[in-house]
């Protein structure tokens, strides 16, 4: 990521391996990058670099030669609003000190903060047999899975792209596809001020209510969430692949 240090966290290690429970052989992990606190210009410009220069898979009469290795980068960021592709100026009810970025993923006006879990997937959507909606469908329900381990029931909304407990929305989506690979991905709000929420209409949505796993009483910290919020993101890619090839 150009002088942004990266550090290999378990699950990016393996390498393709076969599944025991079917006897295929699912892609290769994506690489872990838990980066820590990082400036959001910086690291979007560096997604959206490496999707550029990312290397496709390519047949051959030996097999199959992987391309370039998917990756998850796990972050937080200082306080920032970020604007999608077609967000509308109105949805910053108050401007504040608070930057606002305008950025290429689909929505409208979001805001990340420190104790918030950005969860940026990098993947070759042909190589998992992916499409958009399943994406973001197998996200949503690795959120609600993680919420479910303890013991908060959550919901994902067919109209409103996200994670909501009691009509409170506690993780926000968002994606850029470039030549069947996307970016961006997904914030989990932990343990965080959500004061900026109260000066914008969350997602496009005028009164939304936000709330995070504090308040709902998970007490886990921020890095053992984040491990296992991964583990399911993983997990559920492996078991999709499985699933389609299997069809």
């Amino acid at each position: 990521m150009n002088g942004q240090e990266k550090s290999e966290k378990g699950e990016g290690r393996r390498e393709k391996g076969k599944d025991a429970s079917s006897g295929l052989h699912c892609p290769a992990h994506p690489v872990v990058h838990a980066l820590g606190l990082v400036e959001y210009q910086p690291t979007w410009e560096a997604m959206k670099r490496f999707t550029a220069e990312r290397l496709p898979d390519q047949a051959s009469p030996d097999g199959l030669i992987p391309g370039t290795r998917d990756e998850i980068w796990l972050v937080q960021h200082p306080p920032t609003y970020t604007q999608g592709l077609a967000g509308k100026p109105e949805h910053l009810l108050n401007p504040t000190g608070i930057p606002v970025v305008k950025i290429d993923r689909g929505g409208q006006i979001t805001y990340h903060g420190p104790g918030q879990i950005v969860a940026y997937l990098l993947l070759d959507l042909r190589r998992w047999k992916l499409n958009v909606r399943e994406l973001v469908s197998l996200m949503e329900q690795a959120v609600i899975d993680l919420l479910g381990e303890f013991g908060v029931v959550a919901q994902a909304r067919r109209d409103a792209p996200g994670v909501y407990v009691n009509d409170a929305k506690i993780a926000s989506l968002g994606l850029k596809i470039r030549n069947g690979c996307c970016y961006h991905g997904l914030a989990l709000n932990v343990d965080m001020d959500l004061t900026p929420f109260n000066h914008i209409n969350p997602c496009g949505y005028a009164g939304l209510r936000v709330t995070q796993c504090v308040e709902l009483g998970i007490s886990a910290d921020l890095n053992e969430l984040q491990a296992q919020l991964t583990h399911n993101l993983i997990h559920a890619l492996q078991q999709h692949y499985i699933q389609k090839a299997d069809a």
